[in-house]
């Protein structure tokens, strides 16, 4: 005998239910199709027998004085009547009306016939009342369940019922996972956030003796620098319950709304004080009031006014710290900055070469690294990088790792990272061409000024790969770290770099001549004129003295900045302008085509090895000019120096 297996019996044992089902559905609906054709056919039958009888044989018996009496039912456009040669009980003829039968009304009253207008059965205008009521009272009923479910969820997608509630996310203990062994590359910050700490553990310490505790501390600083992982340490170390919310959800479309979340907020934090508030990106919510030529706005005003009332208004806000960061607190309204609210601002500035190295070392904590990597050397070739951008410089050298199926990074994977991210993504190699000789002179002519002039900048590597963005080629210096940090450039220096910028066209010039001129040299210009021209009209470096006939920057106009203001100088200084910036860039130009033509036999070699191996480093360039007999220690080479006249 053949046994079914268990998973065949269940799915038979389902299929069995499902056609039960289906059968005793079909047998339902048999039996209501029958009730209804039972209670249709009587119906349609005795419609059938007795047909309604025309108006106008109606009318004809009124007028014939044959109509005993008539009921008329109008919402169904009916009427019965009985003749006077019918019996009592037989049933009444009927007759279908029009919608609307005045003259039916007067036929009958002049033959004075008996007739009477009958409501449809069970009309009752008290119930239709009380049923529309109660549909009303349903739909408010309904709606009102659904908002209530979508406030609820916090994921519901209205939220309507709490508009003017915070939306500050809440922490009754720190659960953000940092702490100040976390931070790394920016000490200064580290130890002002420290006492913040210590306030809020032990606040006696400081009231005993009269001191105020900080109501607000303002994070400063440029993108990527660390602010926010900063309050998240502070949290952390705090272990106090921490709110933490964006300017940008205080600000809504409608006028009172950010208001009220502000109030709301402050609220749930005096019930949970002590406690620190995080608002990031502050200058959202706090940018100058009636600023702009459309003057200012109400809703983000109001927000603001509510927000300055609450850090330092008739009411204290004992034990609640507000730490606010932007990277823009220029824009920020004066009153919020003002003591008492913001008594403290922090600057968190970009990382120094310890500050990177620290940065360094945490984020490679998780990352296998080969052992020949060296982070201090990486800490080196990285001036002017941010906390973030060093985390997403690891990140990428461990991606290209993975996509080599490699096992650990190596010097390659964070060469090729840097460069990625400070130049662009690599592209496919030039085809051999005259645009491949074109790049290769233009790099060399950057490459060489930067190996011979006093100084510049050593060289780090020229190649003339292309990368995205449409660069052909680069030639990339290796930053001095002590004047990157210190934002200190001296005269010499920036003489020098104007020079390197114009190597690449003297170069395309002397060997090419002015015909074949490319637009490669488009960026390298625009920013020598801002370098030459920030010299005369900012930093005091030519003789029309040490003034600053200029102002950095332009003013912003819809940030509350002057619109069409005037020249801070005369027609006839703004020439003297002109003529000094030009005198600085065209002594720079041929002292840099002088060089270049010195030294033309050096330029061809160079060229040739660079088309043959299309990326060469510092140290083998340094090496192709000192076997040519050149001097690389950074003696002057110029036959001329730049007269004084244009410098003092």
């Amino acid at each position: 005998m053949h046994q079914v297996p268990p998973s065949k019996a269940k799915r038979y044992a389902s299929m069995n239910q499902n056609l039960g089902q289906r059968r005793w559905v079909g047998q339902l609906s048999v039996l209501v199709a029958s009730v209804l054709l039972s209670q249709a056919l009587p119906v349609w039958a005795q419609s059938k027998e007795e047909d309604p009888i025309s108006y106008t044989d109606f009318v004809e018996h009124i007028e014939a004085d044959e109509v005993k009496s008539v009921e008329i039912y109008e919402k169904q456009g009916l009427a019965k009547f009985k003749l006077k040669e019918q019996a009592e009980q037989d049933e009444p003829s009927e007759v279908l009306l029009f919608n609307k039968n005045p003259k039916l009304y007067e036929i009958l009253r002049k033959n004075k016939v008996d007739f009477e207008q009958i409501p449809d059965p069970g009309e009752n205008p008290l119930v239709n009342i009380l049923f529309q009521f109660f549909f009303i009272i349903l739909i408010v009923f309904v709606f009102l369940l659904v908002l209530r479910r979508a406030a609820g969820s916090s994921s519901g997608p209205g939220q309507i019922l709490n508009f003017g509630k915070s939306k500050a996310r809440f922490h009754m203990e720190s659960e953000t996972g940092v702490t100040f062994v976390d931070v790394a590359g920016i000490e200064e910050a580290k130890e002002e956030l420290q006492e913040v700490v210590t306030f809020l553990k032990q606040p006696e310490r400081f009231t005993a003796i009269g001191a105020r505790i900080p109501r607000g501390v303002l994070l400063v600083g440029p993108p990527g620098t660390g602010k926010t992982l900063l309050a998240k340490a502070v949290s952390g170390e705090a272990g106090v319950p921490f709110f933490s919310i964006s300017g940008s959800e205080f600000v809504e479309m409608f006028v009172g709304v950010g208001a009220s979340r502000v109030r709301d907020l402050f609220k749930k934090a005096k019930e949970n004080a002590p406690c620190l508030v995080f608002i990031d990106e502050i200058d959202a919510v706090g940018r100058q009031r009636g600023a702009g030529i459309g003057g200012g706005n109400d809703e983000r005003e109001q927000t603001l006014n509510q927000l300055l009332t609450e850090m330092d208004g008739f009411e204290g806000n004992n034990g609640i710290i507000i730490i606010a960061a932007t990277n823009r607190p220029d824009i920020l309204d004066t009153a919020l900055l003002r003591p008492g609210r913001f008594d403290r601002q922090v600057t968190v500035d970009l990382p120094t070469f310890k500050g990177r190295l620290g940065i360094l070392e945490v984020h490679s904590r998780e990352k296998k690294m080969a052992p020949q990597i060296s982070l201090e050397a990486i800490a080196r070739r990285t001036p002017g990088f941010s906390g973030a951008a060093l985390a997403n410089l690891l990140n990428e050298a461990a991606i290209l790792t993975a996509r080599r199926r490699k096992d650990a990074i190596t010097e390659l994977e964070v060469d090729d990272a840097i460069d990625r991210l400070t130049i662009g993504l690599a592209m496919a190699p030039h085809l051999d061409s005259k645009k491949k000789w074109l790049i290769a002179y233009h790099e060399v002519g950057h490459a060489l000024l930067e190996t011979l002039l006093k100084d510049a900048d050593p060289l780090n590597k020229v190649t003339i790969l292309p990368r995205s963005g449409g660069i052909g080629g680069f030639s990339q210096p290796m930053y001095n770290e002590e004047r990157v940090d210190s934002g200190l450039y001296t005269r010499a220096w920036i003489l020098d770099q104007i020079t390197i910028l114009l190597g690449g066209r003297a170069a395309e010039i002397e060997v090419f001549g002015d015909a074949e001129v490319t637009i490669g040299a488009g960026n390298d210009i625009k920013n020598v004129a801002d370098l030459a021209r920030e010299m005369v009209t900012q930093l005091g470096m030519s003789d029309l003295g040490y003034v600053a006939l200029e102002s950095g920057g332009s003013g912003q106009v819809f940030l509350g900045g002057d619109w069409g203001k005037p020249a801070e100088y005369s027609q006839e200084v703004a020439q003297q302008i002109d003529r000094k910036v030009r005198e600085i860039v065209m002594h720079c130009y041929e002292n840099a085509r002088r060089t270049l033509r010195e030294n033309r036999s050096l330029v061809d070699k160079l060229v040739e090895v660079l088309l043959e191996r299309e990326t060469l480093e510092g140290d083998e360039f340094r090496q192709i000019v000192l076997d040519y007999g050149q001097t690389v220690d950074k003696k002057p080479i110029l036959p001329e120096p730049l007269p004084l006249s244009l410098l003092s």
